[in-house]
């Protein structure tokens, strides 16, 4: 059976055993209904369905399959999963037209045994229509201009373009209707608050542009506000900016016009923390809950089920993220309270769970949040906003003293010792023969004065054997001299 070009939904992982139990080749597309680039990508994907007629094409909704979402660890949408004689072969994750076009055609490009599957280099493989159709985006929406191999006079010439195509412009994580992170609404919320007109790019659309702009303006994290072509800053400027009333001065001294300029001092209480306007329509009560909640620990993870037993392979990510990131954090089990789950996605404007907060600013979802860990956009915002992460110092000490078996703190490097007692250590080590690894104490004053803490030891040089400390200059002369220093470290 064919797939009759036409795109199903796949509604359970029984369904998809029976149709992998037929061989034919098969193309997932998971996707979420939030999600602005999957919608785009599913125009793609049906244009697809219609040029390989003999494949099957599914949509999956990640989030309501959560059980399909794991088996194929999808963390992020749009994502495709390609499948030929009823293996999974390729995978493609983001919105990237071309590539989906060259993939599908690899593993459906044969119409017979005997036809030969149309070749990837030809770019686009997919044939007339679906360049067709990636056209048409670039050309009705700047907001998804997906750039294709050989399109455009360089990336630099497209950013200067953008930059400059209105004389305020916000470059943010959605769009100012649907903004996709809290640090892009409070921006969005702040601009209009100014009573500006502003131009905006979608930043998640187009990954070459996003990638482009940290080189670009040489600033890391997203939204960036430019004004006339010059960038202003990222949220917690433009804060600051507006609050201290420098934002409306700039804005004058560049001649840009306020929309409504009798009525330009607006008063703030229309902004609430996270960058949620009033008139949500929730109870003060709720609202109230909701706030506290959210405010519970700097950092707040709302998500199915809780960090020890996540629920869904989206909360499950962020989950790990924040661990790996060794962050302290708080979560909330929206499976287990209706009246949150359905009162949060309100409050925030944000439909899908998981939703992380830091200081009380919505950050995302789990694509969000792995784009900005992938980018280390997500350790720069948890520094501006205070929030320790990392190694503890104890932590950082014991990996350093055990990355060696035998493993030596001195003043210099072995090489180039720095002091006597250091050399003459070195000297014993070397012509015992023992191997040794070494840490030059003068380049890191943290690690200097915490394993005097740590060891209990208050001079160097210090060696160790298998994490445990031996002793200084002294104690390994002597040992040395009586012939059990090589035996001590090789036991």
């Amino acid at each position: 059976m064919g797939g009759g070009g036409s795109v199903k939904e796949l509604k359970s992982k029984a369904e998809l055993e029976k149709v992998l139990a037929e061989k034919n080749p098969l193309i997932l597309h998971f996707w979420a209904s939030w999600c602005e680039a999957s919608k785009q990508m599913d125009q793609v994907f049906s244009h697809l369905s219609t040029d390989f007629p003999h494949a099957h094409f599914f949509r999956v909704e990640a989030e309501e399959q959560p059980e399909i979402s794991e088996a194929y660890s999808v963390v992020a949408v749009p994502y495709f999963v390609f499948f030929k004689a009823g293996k999974a072969v390729d995978t493609l994750e983001g919105a990237d037209p071309s590539a989906l076009a060259n993939k599908v055609a690899k593993v459906a490009g044969s119409v017979s045994a005997e036809e030969p599957a149309a070749p990837a280099s030809l770019g686009m493989a997919a044939g007339p229509t679906i360049l067709e159709t990636v056209k048409d985006f670039a050309k009705g929406n700047s907001q998804v201009e997906t750039h294709l191999p050989g399109v455009g006079d360089g990336l630099k010439t497209r950013l200067e373009q953008l930059v400059n195509s209105h004389p305020v412009m916000l470059f943010m994580k959605g769009s100012p209707e649907e903004p996709k992170c809290g640090f892009s609404q409070k921006v969005v919320e702040i601009l209009k608050n100014e009573k500006v007109k502003f131009g905006s790019f979608d930043i998640l659309m187009d990954y070459e542009v996003r990638e482009g702009f940290k080189k670009f303006s040489n600033w890391p994290t997203f939204p960036q506000l430019y004004c006339k072509g010059e960038l202003l800053g990222g949220c917690d400027i433009a804060i600051a900016m507006h609050e201290s009333g420098e934002l409306k001065e700039v804005f004058k001294d560049h001649g840009i016009e306020v929309s409504d300029s009798t009525k330009a001092e607006v008063t703030e209480t229309g902004i609430r923390k996270g960058g949620v306007t009033e008139g949500t329509g929730l109870s003060a009560e709720l609202t109230s809950r909701l706030a506290g909640l959210i405010n519970s620990s700097p950092v707040m993870l709302f998500m199915k089920g809780n960090a020890d037993e996540p629920r869904c392979g989206f909360s499950r990510k962020v989950v790990d993220i924040l661990k790996q990131e060794k962050l302290d954090f708080k979560s909330f089990d929206i499976l287990t309270d209706d009246e949150v789950r359905q009162g949060l996605k309100v409050y925030s404007n944000w439909s899908s769970y998981p939703q992380l907060y830091i200081k009380g600013e919505l950050l995302g979802g789990s694509d969000i949040v792995l784009e900005m860990q992938k980018s280390g956009e997500l350790s720069k915002v948890l520094a501006e906003k205070g929030i320790p992460h990392g190694d503890t110092l104890e932590v950082r000490l014991k990996q350093l003293i055990s990355s060696s078996p035998v493993m030596l703190f001195i003043k210099g490097t072995p090489d180039a010792p720095r002091c006597g007692f250091s050399s003459k250590v070195v000297n014993a080590l070397k012509e015992e023969g023992v191997e040794f690894g070494s840490f030059d104490i003068l380049t890191d004053e943290e690690v200097r004065q915490g394993l005097k803490a740590f060891s209990n030891w208050p001079t160097f040089p210090q060696l160790y054997y298998k994490s445990e400390l031996i002793g200084g200059c002294d104690i390994v002369l002597e040992l040395k001299s009586n012939g059990e220093l090589k035996s001590t470290l090789s036991e």
